[in-house]
């Protein structure tokens, strides 16, 4: 039996997560559970999977969790450094799931483990890539993608034959917007982005499908995680969403994954590896898939990938700039602050500022992001749009 932590465990994939343990439970057991502010469903994520311990982000919600746990003998706790501390509980494996940056310094505890990560947030591994890859590589830990399309690449990337790797694909489903014009999509509106076609997801992954920053994300995490330059990383949009990612070998063969587009399936993959569980996802009808279809990305209506290219080989500094600012653009969007390619233009801006690399250690990197994060919301407050 394996043991579980997931940090983020009220989110999407922390729920997801604890889906597969729950359908497996002779398979898994939980050590630690932790959220932000979900006070109410960490309190029964905690009782009905028998956590060891439970930690609150939001420290003033410490007392209604410590009530809500009277009597059944769950340590409890809270603050951002005691979900650090979660992160260092000793567990076969612990699922990242922490929305941001905000999940950085947890999964690097995790790391030091020397067990099993698995990463479910893009944004720790595009502002500190190496950094994460050079502490698995020093305590023994194994990183372990959860992101549907590295996920697939990591079933399918053969280590033996790395040398023999022509470039690897990373699949889009275009999101929302796959069809709109430039002019519709200026005036779109966070409900619209948010209903993604084909998946269920957060609202920040939601709103980054829509503009293709989650792909652009992607390409940056890829070069980290299989370290492969950015010229053997490649992005097809597949709008079925059946194939997950692809890699392609120098012998012309195309090794792809398929799935249901359910979390469940990467999930379930990176609990159990390297062997499999039931993930409680319906299986494919080949007989009804109809046409699998592919084309590439409208980088006129799409601008961001070509600027994660540009962000790779600018160095840190610029993928920190990239990341921060859109997470403050898609914040201030799905509040009604800015409109939707306002994203790009606030990201494009806060790349283009960037001048130094600054050196590849976490007090510089989060400094910078910080730094940056007040930076992106001046320029929008300033710029008013």
């Amino acid at each position: 039996m394996k043991t579980v932590s997931v940090l983020g465990s009220t989110g999407s994939v922390g729920v997801s997560t604890l889906e597969v343990i729950h359908k497996n439970k002779d398979s898994f057991s939980v050590q630690a559970l932790t959220a932000h502010k979900n006070v109410g469903l960490l309190a029964q994520q905690a009782v009905g999977f028998r956590a060891k311990r439970a930690v609150i982000g939001d420290e003033q919600l410490y007392a209604e969790l410590k009530d809500r746990l009277a009597g059944t003998g769950i340590e409890c706790a809270s603050g951002e450094q005691a979900i650090i501390e979660a992160a260092a509980m000793p567990a076969d494996i612990t699922m990242a799931a922490i929305m941001g940056m905000a999940g950085l310094r947890p999964i690097l505890a995790a790391i030091q483990q020397g067990k099993s990560v698995a990463i479910a947030n893009k944004e720790p591994l595009v502002a500190a890539g190496k950094l994460v890859m050079e502490a698995a590589q020093k305590y023994g830990a194994k990183i372990l993608p959860v992101d549907s399309e590295h996920n697939a690449i990591f079933q399918v990337f053969e280590n033996d034959n790395k040398n023999k790797i022509k470039r690897i694909i990373l699949t889009a489903s275009g999101g929302p917007f796959r069809e709109w014009t430039l002019e519709q999509m200026k005036g779109a509106t966070p409900a619209q982005a948010l209903a993604h076609p084909n998946w269920s997801m957060g609202k920040k992954i939601s709103i980054d499908s829509a503009t293709m920053m989650n792909k652009a994300l992607e390409v940056i995490e890829a070069h980290h995680l299989f370290a492969m330059p950015a010229s053997q990383i490649d992005v097809l949009v597949h709008p079925q969403s059946i194939i997950h990612s692809m890699v392609e070998y120098v012998d012309g063969s195309i090794l792809a994954q398929m799935g249901a587009s359910d979390m469940r399936v990467p999930i379930s993959y990176a609990l159990s590896w390297p062997t499999r569980v039931d993930s409680g996802a319906k299986s494919l009808d080949l007989l009804t898939l109809g046409g699998l279809t592919f084309e590439k990305a409208d980088e006129r209506r799409f601008p961001a990938i070509k600027l994660a290219y540009d962000c790779l080989s600018s160095g840190v500094e610029a993928c920190v700039a990239f990341n921060a600012a859109n997470e403050v653009a898609v914040e201030s969007f799905l509040k009604g602050g800015i409109g939707f390619m306002d994203i790009y233009s606030a990201v494009e801006h806060m790349v283009g500022q960037v001048k130094d690399t600054i050196p590849y250690e976490l007090d510089a990197i989060l400094a910078c992001d910080s730094s940056m994060r007040a930076e992106v919301q001046r320029y929008l407050t300033k710029t008013n749009i």
